[in-house]
Parts: structure tokens; C-alpha cells; sequence
């Protein structure tokens, strides 16, 4: 199978691209966005060598499910999804910042605290937790937006509003959407057995209004445990099941890779290729319930998305 790694589209009004770490958004008419969910992955701020078939039509088809599931929460970028693996959107000024909630101590977070440090984006963290231990309430830890290349920085409520990178006012419906937001997909994560926990969350603003834009609850932005034993591991010191893309940075690290400097990426085998594309259905299928239909991979898929995109765009104002 060949994953899909790049594109080169020229839709009708296309006015701009940019190249994202795994998406292509081209900007049409200055007021709308198609965004072209690619196959690559990335861990560490770092594009891998190899593409994962299907990965991008799990992470198109699970955002748009999750996007028109909290439309009623706060108004979203999509318009619309003509191909399993594009999204068509309103083009909106985005916020330099991403909103990272976290529900749970793991991750970078537990990385963070494991060294010593019991404040993370300006939040304290209680002395005496554990890895995966839930915190007393979800907190936020917001990270700036990074241009393409470097590294996402942490930052606190107060960094940003001595910045003006966001007004008050702004920042204060960024705190209660990303709140509302986790506790919904929270909800729907319990539903199907799983924990949600921790998720970024991306903002712009069109016509003065904010939107909710780009991916959610995707296994790229997220990380979900099975809510099934949980508890018990917890008490044994033992690592969650999870979904997410986790498993992809403990195989690097595994390896001899975490981002840095000189370090080179280990060899990505079919089997290894192979087995991130089946955690990604698996994901899917957990959290959505309903069974992956992968879209066929022929010689003519950029034809295909083209000719999908190009129909939807006809037909817009």
C-alpha cells in the first residue's frame, strides 16, 4: 500500500498553501480552507521517513465526527468532508496558542514532574502523585503555536496575557470552550469504555466570532486509556492500555530517538509501518463504535480528491 505524503493540488481560486507536519491546507478565495489530511506521522516536532496508510482518513473521518458532535458546544471551522481524507472549512485568523487540557499525569507532563518540577504552564501539581494518576480536576497547560520547524513551547495564563498573544476577554471563552469540550468528548470517551485523557484544542477567529478549528479527540492530539482495569493498574504500578500516538514516541525512544540533535530515526519495516495503521483503525473503531471502511488506494486517489474537492468548491458561495 502507498501512503499519501504529499499533495499538490491547484483547486479553483487557490490562493495559498501551506505545509503542515501532516496536513496540506490550501487557502481558497481567502475565505475558505481545504485541508488535505496526509499519511505522514510525526513524533518530536520531527516528520518521520515513512508515511502510515489509512492514517489520514482515520484522523479526517474521526475529527469530522467529533466536530459536528460539539457544534452545539462552540461554533467549528468544517463545512463539510468530500473526500475521506479532506475537510473543507471557513479560513480563520488563528490564535498563536494551543489549548492542552489534561485530564490525567502522563505523557510529557509526567516526564515534567518525574524530574522535579511541580509546576507545569503555571499550574501547581500536588507533591505525591503517580504516573497516570488523575488530577483533582482537568487542567489546562497551554503551549505556543510553533512556526513550521521548531519546537512548541510551554506557556502560562499569565505569559500570554502579558504577550498579548490573546486579549482577556478571548482567553477567558478559550478556558470555558476547551473545558466544555473536554468534558463532552469525557462523556463520549466513557460511553464506548474508554478515559480521555488529555487533548489540545486549536482556536481562530472569523468575523470577530471564535471557532473551534483543525482536529479533535484525534489519536494525533489525543491520548485515551481503556477505562477497563484501570484502577488496577494504577494500584500495581503498571502501564495503561491506551490509544494514541504515544506508542509511537516509546517505539522511537525505545530506539535510541527522542528529537535531539545528531540522533537518527531508526529503520520503519513494513511490519512496523503496518502495525501503526492497525492501532489507528483500532482507535477508530473504539472510539466512533462502528466498524473502518478503508477507502480504496489506487493510482488515481489524487485524481479522486481532486475531482471531490473541486465538485464541493463549485458549489460554495
Amino acid at each position: 500500500m502507498k501512503a499519501i505524503i504529499e499533495t499538490n493540488f491547484h483547486f479553483a481560486k487557490q490562493m495559498a498553501k501551506y505545509i503542515g507536519k501532516v496536513r496540506d491546507v490550501y487557502t481558497i478565495d481567502d475565505k475558505y480552507m481545504v485541508m488535505v489530511v496526509s499519511d505522514r506521522i510525526s513524533a518530536f516536532d520531527v516528520v518521520l521517513p515513512k508515511g502510515i496508510p489509512y492514517k489520514g482518513q482515520v484522523l479526517n473521518q474521526i475529527a469530522a465526527k467529533f466536530l459536528d458532535a460539539t457544534a452545539d458546544i462552540v461554533p467549528n471551522w468544517r463545512i463539510a468532508s468530500p473526500d475521506p481524507m479532506v475537510t473543507v472549512g471557513y479560513r480563520c485568523e488563528p490564535f498563536p496558542i494551543e489549548m492542552i487540557v489534561r485530564g490525567y499525569l502522563t505523557g510529557s507532563a509526567w516526564r515534567t514532574y518525574k524530574s522535579g518540577a511541580r509546576e507545569i504552564c503555571g499550574v501547581k501539581i500536588p507533591e505525591g502523585m503517580c504516573e497516570h494518576q488523575a488530577f483533582e480536576k482537568p487542567i489546562i497547560t497551554p503551549t505556543t503555536k510553533a512556526e513550521q520547524g521548531l519546537h512548541d513551547e510551554d506557556i502560562s495564563k499569565e505569559e500570554i496575557l502579558e504577550q498579548g498573544l490573546v486579549s482577556a476577554d478571548d482567553y477567558a471563552l478559550l478556558e470555558k470552550y476547551t473545558m466544555d469540550l473536554f468534558l463532552c468528548g469525557t462523556q463520549m470517551a466513557k460511553e464506548r469504555g474508554l478515559i480521555l485523557v488529555d487533548t489540545k484544542y486549536e482556536f481562530g477567529k472569523k468575523d470577530g466570532k471564535i471557532y473551534l478549528i483543525d482536529e479533535i479527540h484525534t489519536p494525533d492530539s489525543s491520548r485515551y486509556f481503556y477505562a477497563d482495569g484501570y484502577a488496577e493498574r494504577i494500584a500495581k504500578g503498571e502501564q495503561q492500555r491506551q490509544l494514541s500516538k504515544e506508542f509511537v514516541r516509546e517505539w522511537l525512544m525505545a530506539n535510541g530517538f527522542s528529537g535531539q540533535q545528531g540522533q537518527q530515526v531508526p529503520l520503519m519495516t513494513d511490519e512496523v509501518v503496518n502495525g501503526i495503521t492497525d492501532r489507528y483503525i483500532e482507535l477508530y473503531e473504539n472510539i466512533l463504535g462502528e466498524p473502518f471502511i478503508r477507502a480504496p488506494y489506487t493510482e488515481n486517489i489524487y485524481e479522486r480528491i481532486e475531482t471531490n474537492v473541486q465538485n464541493m468548491l463549485a458549489r460554495l458561495p
